[in-house]
């Protein structure tokens, strides 16, 4: 894994990553800002915590590094 690889912007998850770190943003501020019931209160933040879990997600597939041109696939790969 390379942490330069993180910033792609000719990728759409790179894209993905900054809209749900925005997303993120948004509801932390929602939910700091305003009193809100309990019931919209845990809404919020799971939608948060899901918002995590997919952004680690896809910040780990873009660190990922790419398979080297010409080399057969590892062992236990079951890519076709």
């Amino acid at each position: 894994m390379k942490l330069s690889r993180l910033i792609q912007p000719r990728n759409p998850l790179f894209w993905l990553l900054i809209l749900l770190n925005a997303l993120s943003s948004a509801i932390s501020f929602v939910l700091h800002a305003h009193d809100l019931s309990v019931a919209v209160t845990l809404m919020l933040a799971a939608f948060a915590l899901g918002n995590v879990l997919i952004g680690i997600f896809i910040a780990l597939r873009l660190m990922a590094d790419p398979p080297a041109a010409g080399l057969p696939p590892p062992p236990g790969d079951r890519r076709a």
